[in-house]
């Protein structure tokens, strides 16, 4: 499937995001609340977990786990929320730097591998579904750094959509950790997305087959396609970050 270029629409939905703002204490803790469990969900969804919605907010909220299904899907709920949660305090800053992503990778990850959790792997990768072939572990270092002093300038040169979606693509490219490199790049897309005062943008499985696709042809330095899904994605988000505001405020009256 083809996704236009949304840019130009996410900019007018954001000048309505900002008419609401500032929002309340109130207001803003129930909003992270949602895209808690909805984030966490979807992006693990997205690699294969087990956890519906429901239940990835009940072992998220009440700490209950869900029977015949998987300790390891059980971990990656926890340890993303967790992340989410770094993600707010990462949201404060302006800038992003290496430790920023060995943080977000490490909290989701050290219950399911303490040993690679927060650590660049030390062997080669090969990717199901793609004959991209990914850096060697021995320049992953060099790799990492080189992007992460770049995203100063690559921030001031382009739109923050289109920022957000170039830190995704670059870190799936260099393909860092052993795991966890997918659900890393969407929290380091949304931590650039939330310093600019966009809304947590998520990506629904039901569209996991555009989004790998999408993927795999930036691997490739084809990154026009995976620009236009994110746009679309980030415009589907800011439609129902508007839902929530309208109905908070209506909820103050």
């Amino acid at each position: 499937m083809k996704y236009q270029n949304r840019l130009s629409e996410v900019d007018e939905l954001q000048k309505e995001i900002n008419k609401y703002r500032p929002l309340s204490r109130h207001a803003l803790k129930q909003l992270k609340e949602y895209y808690r469990i909805g984030l966490t969900y979807s992006s693990n969804a997205i690699e294969g977990n087990s956890l519906t919605e429901s239940e990835t907010k009940v072992v998220i909220e009440d700490g209950i786990t869900i029977g015949g299904k998987p300790l390891k899907d059980h971990y990656e709920a926890i340890g993303h929320s967790e992340a989410y949660d770094l993600l707010y305090e990462l949201a404060k800053n302006k800038t992003i730097t290496e430790k920023d992503i060995l943080q977000l990778h490490k909290l989701f990850y050290y219950r399911v591998d303490s040993k690679n959790a927060g650590k660049y792997r030390k062997q080669a990768v090969i990717v199901t579904g793609t004959d991209f072939e990914f850096p060697s572990h021995f320049e992953l270092k060099t790799l990492m750094r080189k992007f992460t002093a770049e995203i100063p300038a690559l921030k001031k040169k382009f739109h923050p959509v289109e920022f957000a979606s170039l830190l995704h693509i670059r870190l799936v490219t260099i393909h860092p950790f052993m795991d966890g490199n997918g659900r890393t790049a969407r929290l380091l897309m949304n931590l650039a997305l939330l310093q600019e005062g966009y809304p947590i943008t998520i990506i629904p499985p039901v569209v996991r087959s555009d989004y790998i696709s999408a993927t795999r042809g930036a691997n490739k330095g084809e990154n026009q396609p995976f620009i236009n899904f994110i746009s679309c994605m980030v415009w589907e988000s800011q439609k129902d970050y508007i839902r929530l505001l309208k109905s908070l405020s209506r909820e103050k009256k």
